[in-house]
């Protein structure tokens, strides 16, 4: 990131400043910012928890997980600077008179006030009536929703309908950290900057496409929040359908967030029903059994400590998605997402169509297609697989399959890859909300899974097991392999 002239001073207010997501991801991404020169001077950071510390006392907090998980070496010039900005307010975030701390906190302070819920969406109503309570909500204030928002389409609908009351759209910014990584943002460059593939991003030229989000991790001891949700709801409905809207969307007219937001909405809308008349030819769900990863042995879902032993809640799952429109009428996009797969592993393949016609029979009698790599982790980067001549005198003309790799660590060594946090915290400070979820996106992405949810229920039918350490049910393979496809592993 480059060093640019500092945003307007803001209150950058964190309730749930002690929880996991602020600890690991919000405040070192602060500080990257304010390494780069990118926070105001005059900015302040406000922790909002419940615990009652001093503001020492939370400084020494944020000094622990900035020396934790900042990996680059901390400057200690920096880490002054960015340390005197905090102070703590102790808040019960449900009580609305507790929210006369942190309005005198606050009361001195004419800057922009950016409210970050880093807690659970049941309690974003609760947040809400308390800064109106206080007094707290202007024009220009902006507040930071943490997906998923709701368990449903009805559940979300009432979430967004509490914060709506307080805000308006324009200052709520619905964060799917997918959204920040430089290689999924790459995507924008890639399909409308280089004619090679905007010219051939449609039905005529590619066969399908996968996308996959693999997870070695189990569920890490969130049993109370995993088993509510699973794999579809947690993966699927928020990160897997973003990538899969910015792969499939029609060209915006321009980088603003109202077109970029609209052309998204309208491949989410586009795609095909998955209901209980189709449930078992689209999709695959599987739970974790015993197995080992990595040569160590490791417990199926079922038998995690705290586990509910008939629990039917799926940690993989598999659907043949399909978008109904003139670009993407008969291309697939098969989604994968798992959790104890034997590697951390996101990536979306673009299956480009065979030649009609092979003039290199004689060393080669299959062509295989093109395909296109995007690696969003680990080592991010992009990859062409094409066919190539080999060097030499040989009377016959032999040609192999080699790949055009874009590596993002090699080709920009002397460049950090920021983290999502860090491009997403910059855009909220910069009052662009381009890379955030519009209503309308969250709620057209529930109707569909909700759909699928749906579905899955009315069979009754237990998610299949799959062994840790493997890429999913035995049916998955069957899912694409319907289709004359495999999965690229």
């Amino acid at each position: 990131m480059n060093k640019l002239d500092c945003q307007s001073a803001s209150e950058i207010v964190i309730f749930g400043a002690l929880g996991d997501l602020s600890r690991r991801k919000l405040l070192p991404a602060l500080y990257q910012l304010d390494a780069c020169g990118l926070i105001n001077e005059e900015s302040r950071i406000v922790g909002v928890a419940r615990n009652e510390h001093t503001d020492e006392e939370f400084k020494a907090t944020v000094l622990e997980n900035i020396n934790t998980f900042v990996k680059e070496s901390v400057d200690e010039s920096v880490l002054a600077r960015f340390m005197a900005r905090f102070v703590y307010v102790k808040l019960d975030m449900k009580e609305v008179s507790d929210y006369a701390n942190l309005a005198a906190t606050l009361a001195t302070s004419d800057k922009t006030r950016v409210y970050y819920f880093s807690t659970p969406p049941v309690i974003y109503g609760d947040i809400c009536d308390g800064l109106n309570h206080a007094n707290l909500i202007a024009d220009n204030d902006r507040v930071v929703m943490e997906k998923p928002i709701g368990h449903c389409l009805e559940s979300s609908r009432v979430i967004n309908n509490q914060v709506s009351r307080f805000f308006n759209e324009n200052q709520i910014y619905r964060i799917d950290h997918y959204l920040g990584k430089e290689t999924v943002l790459n995507l924008l460059v890639l399909r409308f900057a280089n004619s090679l593939f905007t010219n051939n991003w449609d039905r005529n030229s590619i066969d399908h496409v996968q996308i996959t989000v693999a997870e070695s991790v189990g569920i890490e001891g969130r049993w109370g929040f995993y088993d509510e949700a699973g794999q579809m709801r947690d993966m699927i409905q928020n990160h897997l359908l973003q990538i899969l809207s910015l792969l499939a969307m029609e060209p915006p007219r321009d980088l603003s967030a109202e077109s970029i937001r609209a052309e998204k909405l309208k491949a989410v809308k586009a795609l095909c029903p998955i209901d209980r008349s189709n449930i078992k030819d689209k999709t695959v769900r599987g739970q974790y059994a015993d197995g080992f990863l990595n040569g160590v042995a490791v417990p199926g879902y079922l038998n995690e400590e705290g586990a509910n032993t008939v629990s039917k809640t799926e940690t993989f799952v598999a659907i043949k998605a399909e978008i109904d429109n003139w670009r993407w009428s008969g291309v697939p996009f098969y989604l994968r997402t798992g959790k104890r797969m034997p590697v951390k592993h996101s990536e979306i393949v673009v299956h480009f169509k065979a030649q009609p016609h092979n003039i290199f029979k004689e060393s080669y009698s299959d062509l295989p297609a093109n395909k296109l790599t995007i690696r969003l982790q680990p080592d991010e980067g992009v990859e062409l697989q094409m066919m190539n001549k080999i060097p030499g005198i040989a009377s016959q003309m032999n040609i192999q399959e080699n790949k055009l790799d874009l590596s993002f660590t090699d080709t920009y060594n002397d460049r950090r890859v920021i983290d999502a946090y860090e491009r997403l915290m910059l855009e909220i400070l910069n009052g662009n909300q381009s890379l955030f979820v519009s209503r309308d996106e969250v709620e057209a992405a529930w109707t569909w899974a909700d759909s699928i949810i749906d579905a899955w229920h009315a069979t009754n039918e237990k998610p299949k097991p799959y062994a840790v350490g493997s890429w999913g049910p035995v049916s998955s393979i069957s899912l694409i392999a319907r289709d004359d496809r495999q999965w690229v592993e």
